[in-house]
């Protein structure tokens, strides 16, 4: 992976796979709940991600069954892939830090 920042899509699916194999419903419906209804994947988009993904080493394909006469594949996160969305998330984690401490510099000046 890339040493630039990781899109928001792209971080949602590591997360919801950091504990366990998900199929593409299921991830759909999880990011959506990780980010508090804002992204709505539609399935284009999140086998996009996963293609992406694969190629990248960060999750592989972990199973597939038939439900309802269709094939369901289940995907999960590779070692590599855990530590990236560690990473990505101790990046995004020192960002919130940093504006809250300026955050609270603004409002001791301005209460000054």
């Amino acid at each position: 992976m890339s040493k630039h920042e990781m899109r928001e899509p792209t971080f949602l699916v590591l997360s919801a796979l950091a504990d366990g194999p998900k199929h593409g419903y299921a991830l759909i419906a999880e990011t959506k709940e990780l980010s508090g209804g804002r992204v709505k994947l539609q399935p284009g988009t999140l086998y996009g991600v996963l293609d992406r993904l694969r190629d990248e080493a960060l999750v592989e394909v972990s199973g597939e069954e038939i439900v309802d006469g269709r094939a369901r594949r289940y995907y999960r996160i590779t070692d590599e892939g855990a530590t990236t969305l560690g990473r990505e998330a101790d990046r995004l984690a020192a960002n919130a830090r940093q504006a809250m401490s300026k955050l609270r510099l603004r409002a001791a000046v301005a209460g000054a």
